[in-house]
């Protein structure tokens, strides 16, 4: 798989911008877009990226809940150079579960997927390549619903859902399709967070783990191993059961 031209959303901080340190070290690497909202941060990281290596690197700022924006985005980039990798990363944390906080999460994790992803799929279907690539950025939280953050874990179990069913689903057009779990990475969601982080990562570790397992073609790419084989035992349990746990794990203040 050569993966030389990436675009990338949410890539401002945490993941995101990890993302798009670590690709743009790689000497393969020729064009990366990154977008976000915060124009501040986005020039910060592009500098940074730029320093890395020879890839050229496109900012763009850009509201991931306005359909028209990202799909502009999308198909400008894929007519200057055909995407071979594209992250539907951004998301947003809820905090306080307020109606505006609630609507804000499903419109920027569910929406915003769907809208990072729906152009880039009718655009790699009219190629006959295989080097097409989607990643979305779910999150151990998607495995079973969280009290602590309803909206959050709701929103993350419906992109890793619909990942893993893209993944069969877009195999005849050669597309290739990596639902990523993170744990608790460093980003500015997790810098809200007073909660206990088990097996806390830094951004940096988690990009790489990301970036080579999409290389191999991991369809879920869920981390680290202990999270991930507890999050899994509670999502199969009787409610009876998984009640009793997860009423009694720490809330977020």
């Amino acid at each position: 798989m050569i993966i030389k031209n990436i675009l990338i959303t949410g890539a401002s901080s945490g993941i995101g911008e990890a993302l798009a340190l670590y690709y743009s070290k790689q000497p393969e690497t020729e064009n990366i877009y990154i977008c976000g909202r915060n124009e501040q941060r986005l020039n910060i990281v592009k500098k940074a990226c730029q320093e890395n290596g020879k890839a050229k690197i496109h900012a763009q700022i850009i509201n991931i809940t306005n359909k028209e924006e990202v799909e502009n985005w999308i198909n400008t980039a894929e007519k200057l150079t055909p995407l071979n990798l594209v992250f539907a990363n951004a998301g947003v944390a809820t905090l306080e579960e307020t109606p505006e906080n609630i609507y804000n999460t499903f419109n920027t994790n569910v929406m915003g997927v769907i809208n990072t992803i729906t152009p880039t799929i009718e655009n790699y279907k009219k190629r006959t390549d295989k080097d097409k690539i989607i990643a979305i950025t779910a999150s151990i939280a998607g495995y079973h619903g969280l009290p602590a953050c309803p909206s959050y874990s709701a929103t993350k179990a419906c992109v890793k859902t619909y990942g893993e069913a893209l993944r069969l689903n877009l195999l005849s057009h050669n597309i290739q399709v990596n639902t990523i779990c993170p744990g608790f990475v460093r980003s500015r969601i997790t810098d809200k967070n007073t909660c206990p982080m088990p097996f806390f990562m830094e951004a940096d570790q988690a990009a790489e783990i990301i970036a080579k397992r999409i290389q191999k073609n991991v369809g879920l790419i869920a981390f680290p191993w202990p999270m991930r084989l507890a999050v899994w035992l509670g999502s199969i349990l009787p409610n009876s059961i998984s009640d009793f746990i997860y009423k009694r794990l720490p809330y977020k203040v």
